[in-house]
């Protein structure tokens, strides 16, 4: 028994003798290698939204490679790009850079990641190349030691890198609006738009046509969106005109209509412009009034009444109709009248039939009227109501036998004296 136990013992010790010895991987020399390039097209247009999209990858190589017995295992190679942090600045380029710093994480060697950033190219860009800076930041392990057996000390570097990248501004048509001359534009009615717009860019546009587009929650709502215009070059003129229609929520004040050129460019792309924004004057919507003396009627009688109407307004009222509302005491069998074409200041009467009740209470009534008419556009349209003053009256009392006689008898006193005037002046000379 004691033999075996020693034998046992023996070979245990044997078998630990003869296990291999475990070592370390530990890389020396080498530091991450970051760079950068545009993915997709690096050509933007002036006034333009782009994303541009940047490939970032690390280029760093390990250069030497050792396996070490009783070292402690390395957590960092020194190639890895720690915390990576891209972010794109402007620099003198004309763009605007709206989109954050980007942590994209710890890089390997040989690993890529792609940000997209979000820019805007100002719409004043000039034609050319442009170098804008990539700035990367991020930390590696740049050395480590080893104290003692069971202690590592490790040192990292912190890196801010700027990598040029190269974008393009193309030439491109720009459009400037030199003239916007509104037509009869005023609150629910429908005019025209009178445009003259000048090619501004470094580009010359073929087959071009001239958009206008609702600007937002806008109330002037283009009718006609589109006129074609041809040829479109770099600083030439063209004149066009819309038809557009002004909301029944307006107010009389300035809103916003953009304008933009479709059309095709040197390479035979059908492209379009950056829109411009021009501010439209609109005027408050059509009112009348009325500038005639009260009508009078007496209870039990039937007249026509004359109503004279003044156009307040800022634009022509077409084909206009003047409506009056007879109501209890009244009654009229005809109360449409036709007034014509009313410029602003404007006045037109209206003749109207009506009759008072016989029991109609005497005082003052006001009587509801409104104009239909139509605009620019031949759309009809209808006025707010407004009032119609009218009196209930007595009627003139007859003079009677007496008065009638009295009457007589003062014109037959002033004949006389008139008479003996004559006779007497005739005798003095």
């Amino acid at each position: 028994m004691k033999y075996s136990r020693v034998l046992i013992i023996f070979f245990a010790l044997v078998l630990c003798c003869s296990m291999p010895a475990m070592g370390v991987n530990t890389y020396l020399g080498g530091t991450p290698q970051m760079s950068a390039a545009i993915a997709g097209t690096n050509e933007f247009s002036p006034g333009q939204d782009a994303i541009i999209s940047i490939i970032v990858q690390n280029r760093g190589l390990n250069v030497d490679k050792f396996v070490m017995e009783g070292t402690i295992d390395r957590d960092d190679i020194p190639t890895t790009a720690k915390m990576v942090t891209v972010s794109l600045s402007s620099g003198t380029a004309p763009i605007i850079v709206k989109t954050d710093p980007q942590n994209i994480g710890d890089m390997k060697s040989q690993a890529t990641a792609t940000v997209r950033i979000e820019t805007t190219i100002t719409t004043n860009a000039t034609v050319g190349e442009y170098q804008i800076p990539l700035i990367v930041r991020y930390t590696y392990l740049s050395s480590s030691s080893q104290p003692a057996s069971d202690t590592l000390q490790s040192t990292y570097r912190q890196v801010n890198e700027t990598i040029p990248v190269t974008i393009k501004i193309k030439p491109q048509v720009k459009i400037e609006v030199v003239e916007a001359v509104p037509e009869n534009l005023s609150v629910g009615t429908g005019g025209y738009l009178n445009l003259k717009l000048k090619n501004i860019g470094f580009e010359d546009g073929k087959k071009a046509t001239v958009k206008i587009l609702r600007n937002g929650n806008s109330p002037v709502i283009p009718t006609d969106s589109s006129v074609y215009i041809g040829d479109f070059p770099r600083n030439g003129t063209v004149t066009c005109r819309y038809k557009v229609a002004i909301s029944d929520n307006a107010e009389p004040q300035t809103y916003p209509v953009d304008i933009a050129v479709t059309y095709e460019n040197r390479e035979g792309d059908v492209v379009t412009s950056a829109t411009d924004t021009v501010g439209i004057p609109v005027q408050g919507k059509n009112s009348f009034r009325i500038v005639s003396d009260p009508v009078t009627l007496s209870p039990g009688s039937e007249n026509t009444i004359a109503i004279q109407y003044q156009n307040t307004g800022d634009t022509i009222a077409y084909h206009a109709q003047a409506r009056l509302s007879a109501v209890d005491p009244f009654t009229s069998a005809d109360n449409n009248a036709y007034l014509g074409d009313l410029k602003p200041g404007d006045n037109a009467t209206a003749h109207f039939r009506i009759s008072a009740d016989s029991s109609a209470p005497l005082r003052d009534y006001a009587l509801d009227t409104e104009v239909r008419y139509r605009d620019a556009l031949d759309n009809s349209q209808v006025s707010d109501t407004f009032k119609v003053n009218v009196k209930v009256a007595p009627p003139l009392q007859s003079l009677g036998f007496l008065g009638v006689l009295s009457l007589v008898l003062i014109v037959a006193v002033i004949g006389i004296g008139a008479g003996y005037y004559l006779l007497v002046m005739r005798k003095k000379k």
